[in-house]
């Protein structure tokens, strides 16, 4: 996969964007990703106003059924407590102390409201008790008065004679002898009672109810919700509030209800993020599910536009490749479309421009081959003449050993020449047979002359055209030397991938209108004047290497001549057939 979008990439980067497959891509995307992009965030959009409602209404329902389970508790405490407030406003109930009762009356009436009490608990009820101003209780056995100060809002109602009196959550821990119920949460209620009968004035009623319940319910709500609860009073005492701690903003969704029967009022606080955190799992699932959508549909047109245009891309190959040269190529034909009608008919066209061009090229090798036979046709009876004018003319002067010499050299020169079986010789070789031709031309004159040759060896082994320096000896003995006296000077290097061959000498130079014409095409020799044997030289470099190589001649008449050859590089190799380097 890595791989595959890699190349993908580059492939936009290096300019494909404008090929029929990337057109193709990226249309294939925008018909699949519009719709898909345009499908999810509506999804998103849709389903994220649905649970966000959702979660709203429910955290709304959620706090009302808090307010109703609490408000429960509280009608029902605040119920007892009216009744055991008509009980002890009855005339009747002045029997009732502040003492412990010593008189079987006062027992009596003891008893019996103390089974009023316990008539009056229901099963969430921990105690109900009437708390005298000395410290005596009426009620089950179970409390000591002496903690109850302990309860944080005990104390602040121990002087106020009137009203109702929350008190509130808090752990029991006033029980005596009670290990079942210390330490539970209750609920208490305490409130003062105001008779203008009996005993019984400035008593307090106090009724606890276990809280457990509710205030499990209370964790439950905090748990699923993940919102902060506070309970506070209408004084602004906070009666209950979530444990963890707590920085309210402004942003913070917030429920309220108040219990009506004491004012209490019920706040729950949620972080917006924590609101919205399922509407953000949707939307990082959907964008999740959008990118692999994306890729997946990037990948899959890629695939599509790349198998699609697979074969016009082969074809466009094809071509390039045919441009190049190769027209050995052919490409492949799968089916019966349009596509392989093209391939068909790239395939026939290739094979006719081949065919083309293969009779151009024997046409031209032919020709070329006839030239060159023409050119030799007209050196070598050039050469063999002047040679043997020599001969007879050293056969007077001189005895016999010359002459044997004479002819070896000779022989050896005609050898090279009349060896027609290939047209491209290394340097080296050419190098001999001029050797051998100037000791001829020694032999004639005797050490009339300088020869200076500068190659290097690593030079030699380049291909020349056959019989292309000799001809340019000869013009220098018979038409710039006066009786072969003067210096020659050969020179071989090489300038990049060319070869460059100079040749001097100081002899008799030729004229400006001579040197003018002397590689003009189809140029007529004068009598008695050279220039043959140059045109011929140039015509072999033309045809062998191109148009653009040949021979460059400066000369000065009286002063000597000098001729410049530029060639490629060209080696033999193991095969014998020539190859450039």
């Amino acid at each position: 996969m890595n791989h595959l979008l890699n190349q993908i990439y580059n492939r936009l980067l290096s300019g494909s964007y404008r090929s029929i497959r990337t057109k193709l891509l990226f249309c294939f995307l925008i018909v699949t990703i519009i719709p898909l992009l345009s499908l999810g965030a509506l999804s998103y959009y849709q389903s994220a106003k649905v649970i966000n409602s959702q979660f709203g209404k429910y955290g709304e329902n959620a706090v009302a059924q808090l307010e109703q389970q609490t408000s429960s508790y509280l009608n029902r405490m605040n119920q007892t407590t009216e009744t055991i407030y008509s009980y002890l406003l009855d005339p009747a109930r002045v029997d009732l102390g502040d003492q412990v009762p010593t008189t079987y009356k006062d027992i009596m009436a003891k008893n019996d409201f103390e089974a009023l009490l316990k008539a009056l608990k229901s099963d969430r009820t921990i105690g109900i008790y009437i708390i005298t101003r000395s410290g005596y209780y009426y009620g089950e056995n179970n409390l000591d008065v002496s903690k109850l100060s302990l309860i944080p809002a005990w104390q602040a109602m121990q002087n106020s004679y009137s009203g109702k009196h929350w008190l509130g959550f808090y752990p029991q821990n006033h029980g005596m002898n009670d290990t079942i119920t210390n330490g539970i949460s209750m609920l208490g209620l305490a409130v003062p009672v105001n008779s203008p009968y009996g005993a019984l004035q400035g008593s307090k009623i106090l009724i606890e109810e276990n809280a457990e319940d509710l205030l499990h319910m209370f964790q439950l709500f905090e748990n699923d919700t993940k919102a902060h609860l506070q309970i506070d009073d209408p004084q602004g005492r906070v009666i209950y509030e979530t444990a963890a701690a707590f920085h309210s903003k402004e942003s913070d969704i917030v429920w309220n209800k108040t219990i009506a029967v004491n004012g209490w009022s019920i706040e729950a606080r949620l972080p917006a993020t924590s609101f919205y955190h399922s509407s953000g799992i949707i939307r990082s699932n959907t964008i999740i599910v959008a990118i692999a959508s994306c890729l997946l549909a990037f990948v899959l047109a890629y695939l599509f536009s790349s198998r699609f245009t697979a074969r016009i891309r082969r074809l466009k190959d094809a071509m390039q490749k045919v441009s190049f040269g190769k027209l050995h190529t052919r490409t492949l034909v799968e089916s019966k479309d349009e596509l392989s009608s093209l391939d068909t008919s790239f395939n026939s066209m290739v094979s006719g421009i081949q065919s083309l061009i293969g009779e151009v090229e024997r046409s031209e090798r032919l020709k070329k081959d006839a030239e060159l036979k023409a050119f030799h046709y007209q050196i070598n009876p050039h050469l063999l003449f002047n040679t043997l004018n020599s001969i007879q003319w050293k056969a007077r002067l001189q005895g016999a050993e010359d002459i044997r010499q004479m002819l070896y050299h000779l022989t050896m020169v005609l050898e090279g020449n009349l060896d027609i079986s290939h047209e491209l010789i290394p340097i080296e070789r050419e190098l001999r047979m001029i050797e051998h031709f100037l000791k001829i031309q020694e032999i004639r004159y005797g050490a009339m002359f300088e020869y200076k040759l500068e190659c290097d060896e690593q030079l030699k082994r380049y291909l020349i055209p056959r019989m292309t320096l000799q001809p340019l000896f000869e013009n220098i003995f018979f038409h710039g030397f006066e009786d072969g006296k003067g210096v020659i000077h050969l020179t071989v290097r090489e300038s990049g991938n060319h070869l460059l061959l100079t040749l001097s000498d100081n002899g008799a130079g030729i004229p400006a209108e001579k040197l003018r014409l002397l590689l003009l095409p189809n140029m007529t020799k004068r009598k008695g004047r050279g220039g043959l044997g140059v045109q011929n030289a140039d015509q072999k470099f033309k045809l062998h290497f191109g148009l653009q190589y040949g021979l460059t001649v400066q000369s000065i008449q009286g002063e000597g001549t000098t001729i410049i050859i530029e060639w490629p590089k060209k080696e033999e190799n193991l095969n014998g057939n020539n190859q450039d380097n």
